[in-house]
């Protein structure tokens, strides 16, 4: 168990790096909500389901949905 909760660390700090280097707006947001999900999964196993329940919701729904709202919203730079 403790190796697969190291693995979903690991998966959470490689989608966080990719968010860093990520030039294209939409992407880094598909890969913070990569990162929300993966901490949602972890807050299930430490067992906050309450926890878990309201970031995959808000976190990873809701704050996603935000974001690409207001990037389609605004003019990018590849037009």
């Amino acid at each position: 168990m403790i190796f697969f909760i190291v693995f979903l660390v690991l998966l959470m700090l490689a989608g966080a790096i990719a968010a860093c280097v990520f030039k294209d707006l939409i992407n880094a947001v598909i890969s913070l909500a990569f990162v929300s999900l993966i901490a949602s999964i972890l807050f299930y196993f430490l067992q906050a389901a309450d926890v878990a329940m309201a970031e995959v919701s808000i976190g990873t729904a809701l704050v996603t949905a935000i974001f690409v709202i207001a990037i389609r919203r605004t003019k990018r730079y590849e037009e």
